[in-house]
């Protein structure tokens, strides 16, 4: 999506709020609904059942009737859409939602006269019940048949255009990279180059550790909890915004620059669990691995693969991570003593010597080429091109 940041005044966030109170509302009564369905009993209902509740609930309650009935009604798809991923394993099932937390809604079937451009930075959209909205027109925009409105924890409106951006064209020079990502170092190229997430500066550190405290020692519900709560949303947001920013320009430059590019195939979910444990069988360096968990977020690992992966389809590859970081460039020779520390790479066999990330990013790279070799002919982004057997080499002997 292109996502784009609103400026809405002080009425229109009032009606933009309310809004998400309905899509927030008609969202947990179909998680209650389906809350109660248990094996044995007849099914849940499905969108179309829901729908036609929504519209005898619509006419029972006068304050749900104000809305918008695309907003409820798209809250009833996206709740659809969510069970349909937890059915078919690929997320979570879904949760009731929180006033403040993940605040949004969608809009459909908007035309080509509903978004227009005011000025050479401005443009503006119309929401149902609300009216025209203004947004920073930061960047060039297609015409879109939908679009999300949402707000962030720091108070901040964004307008999300449902559009599919055009790939970025490869050097086409066949050139392949390998990206080995870390906790110190977000990632490491086998070209040499270290990359790094932008973090806090270490005065917006300290203003956050007292902010923390602060927060800590405050009541429940007063107003001072809140506007601590609110500033420390807006360090976050700040914190997040640089690793998207990262991430975008990172994803871009490797999607031009090269036509193979190569990362681990991690399973983030299960390095990031938590290691509490049970009352009867407690974790162990539960604060250790909080830590390592926080950094393992903080690099955004997973969101530099799905944005490459967007920009580049068919051009990247995931690697089977075991023995990348033992294993020699060189020599190949596989040993956990070469690793001597986290940046230090140090051979026993030949003596090779290389920043134990970028070697790590060599072998992935490597191995990409093995696999391109082994497919006799064409890059990832063609497809593997066998070659037919020849006919005068069949006749010989």
């Amino acid at each position: 999506m292109s996502r784009y940041r609103l400026q809405p005044s002080p009425a229109q966030e009032a009606a933009l709020l309310e809004h998400c109170g309905h899509a927030r509302y008609v969202w947990n009564l179909a998680v209650e609904q389906h809350a109660h369905w248990q094996r044995g009993r007849a099914s849940a209902p499905g969108f179309a059942e829901q729908c036609r509740q929504l519209t005898e609930a619509r006419a029972a309650c006068a304050w749900l009737a104000a809305g918008s009935v695309i907003v409820q009604q798209q809250a009833l798809k996206d709740f659809h859409q969510a069970m349909a991923n937890f059915f078919g394993q690929t997320h979570q099932r879904p949760t009731w939602r929180r006033r403040g937390r993940r605040e949004g809604f969608r809009i459909v079937a908007v035309k080509a006269s509903e978004v227009r451009r005011v000025s050479r930075k401005v443009g503006e959209v119309r929401i149902p019940k609300v009216g025209w909205v203004r947004f920073r027109w930061s960047r060039p925009m297609q015409q879109a048949k939908s679009f999300r409105v949402s707000r962030d924890a720091a108070g901040r409106w964004h307008v999300a255009f449902a559009v599919i951006p055009q790939p970025v064209p490869g050097p086409g020079t066949g050139a392949a990279v390998g990206v080995d990502r870390g906790v110190t170092v977000s990632a490491a190229l086998s070209t040499g180059e270290l990359l790094s997430v932008p973090p806090l500066s270490e005065a917006e550190k300290k203003r956050l550790v007292r902010l923390q405290r602060t927060l800590a020692r405050a009541q429940r519900g007063s107003k001072r909890r809140g506007k601590v709560k609110a500033a420390i949303a807006r360090l976050k947001a700040r914190e997040g915004d640089r690793r998207r920013d990262w991430v975008e320009k990172t994803s871009t430059d490797l999607a031009r620059r090269f036509d193979v590019i190569t990362f681990e195939d991690l399973k983030i979910s299960n390095m990031t669990r938590s290691a509490k444990g049970t009352l009867e069988a407690p974790g162990t360096n539960v604060r250790q691995k909080a830590g390592l968990n926080q950094g393992i977020l903080a690099g955004g690992w997973g969101r530099l693969v799905t944005r490459t992966g967007h920009k580049a389809p068919g051009r990247v590859q995931l690697i089977d991570p075991r023995y990348t970081s033992q294993t020699c460039n060189v020599c190949k020779h596989i040993a956990r003593e070469s690793r001597k520390s986290q940046a230090l790479f140090l051979c026993v066999a030949c003596g090779h010597r290389d920043h134990a990330d970028v070697n790590a990013a060599k072998n992935l790279r490597d191995t990409a080429a093995g696999h391109a070799v082994a497919a006799r002919g064409g890059l990832p982004p063609g497809g593997p091109v066998n070659r037919e057997p020849q006919r005068d080499l069949l006749l010989v002997g």
